[in-house]
């Protein structure tokens, strides 16, 4: 985030104020969530922060020993913290009953603790797909100019210069069979790689039902249980930034701010080239990212993402957002191999930074619905 120092500043700003400022949970609450969080993706390298922080705040130390040791409110926030990390679609009405009638939880705690749900999971994808968690190959270099690109940067920008160029428009209808082909698309990329999913090692206590991880939105999608999520239905700008806003102490101006910087942030450069308008290739990154989780935007034309996002890229961008723990140092080495450092670390900004997003409009919804 060095590389980027007007988004480290909204970013730290954001991070401090959920875990340090107002808010409706005490301390040793937000870090243990924030442990919850972590583990869900096995990233010891915040794990290990936020357990030196939350004994630093007064926290009881046998709670480290597991979620056997907790209070049951805080161990009841165990199924929303796998939910969000892996199918946040299936967050419903009555997992916010049943934590606010059941197990005490006020509706500005727990959207405290959503909150900090989604900072943490979205961090871990940013740690991962920087490869700063990766113990297995610590000197792994951090660019690989070895590794011959499936798509060359002049012919990126070719791209998108012909897209500007382009007025075509297309009915609702070409526009959904647009956006099921990304995914129908995605479907064919080895996302693994020949890399093995990591054991849980030491973070096993904090976690339960390992087996639960994210299920391709194609796959999901087939039974029909689970429509898309449509963004002018329910989005960030008319109505989660608003709810969060009331709920949890403007809290949503700083993630506004956060979510703005890392959207439209650019330094006009890409892979050396200067003076490059790169608007095209950044939207079809952060609405790729919410294509992954079923999000769906009626102004976007999604031929582009398949046009302007390498193989490759999509593999690395799924990977690091839904499997963050498979992301190793190499990967982040190799992908885009034409780009320079800042830039691939802009690309996991956005990552982060869109992830966060989704499951925020996933969960603000469902608060919504039982707020009516």
């Amino acid at each position: 985030m060095g590389d980027h120092p007007d988004y480290l500043k909204l970013f730290l700003s954001t991070h401090n104020f959920i875990l340090r400022g107002d808010g409706a949970l005490p301390w040793d609450y937000r870090h243990y969530i924030a442990i919850m969080a972590a583990a869900r993706h096995q990233c010891d390298y915040l794990v290990d922060i936020q357990k030196e922080m939350f004994l630093e705040h007064g926290g009881d130390s046998a709670w480290l020993q597991g979620l056997d040791c907790v209070p049951d409110k805080l161990r009841s926030l165990n199924e929303i913290n796998k939910i969000l990390a892996h199918r946040p679609w299936l967050l419903c009405k009555s997992h916010i009953i049943r934590l606010t009638k059941e197990s005490n939880w006020s509706l500005a705690e727990l959207v405290h603790a959503i909150v900090i749900l989604a900072h943490f999971h979205s961090l871990a994808s940013f740690v991962f797909g920087c490869g700063i968690n990766d113990q297995d190959d610590p000197d792994a270099p951090v660019n690989n100019s070895n590794v011959e690109p499936e798509v060359r940067v002049d012919q990126l920008m070719e791209r998108m210069r012909t897209l500007s160029q382009r007025e075509e428009e297309f009915s609702v209808e070409e526009q959904t069979q647009r956006f099921l082909r990304v995914d129908h698309r995605d479907q064919t990329i080895d996302i693994e790689n020949s890399r093995v999913l990591k054991q849980t090692s030491g973070l096993g206590h904090f976690i339960e039902d390992t087996e639960f991880t994210y299920q391709d939105f194609q796959r999901r999608g087939e039974t029909g249980d689970f429509p898309t999520f449509r963004v002018q239905d329910y989005s960030w700008e008319d109505h989660g930034y608003s709810l969060v806003n009331r709920l949890y102490n403007d809290v949503g101006n700083l993630l506004d701010a956060k979510f703005k910087k890392a959207y439209n942030m650019t330094y006009y450069t890409m892979g050396g080239n200067k003076d490059v308008d790169t608007s095209r290739f950044r939207r079809a990154i952060w609405n790729y990212i919410h294509c992954v989780f079923g999000i769906r935007h009626d102004d976007y034309d999604y031929g582009e993402v398949n046009q302007l996002l390498e193989r490759s890229l999509k593999a690395y961008i799924k990977s690091t957002c839904c499997y963050p723990e498979r992301v190793a140092t190499r990967d982040f080495a190799q992908v885009l191999a034409e780009f320079e450092h800042s830039e691939k670390v802009h690309i996991n900004l956005m990552v982060q930074e869109a992830r966060m997003q989704a499951e925020l409009l996933y969960a603000l919804r469902v608060v919504m619905n039982h707020m009516k």
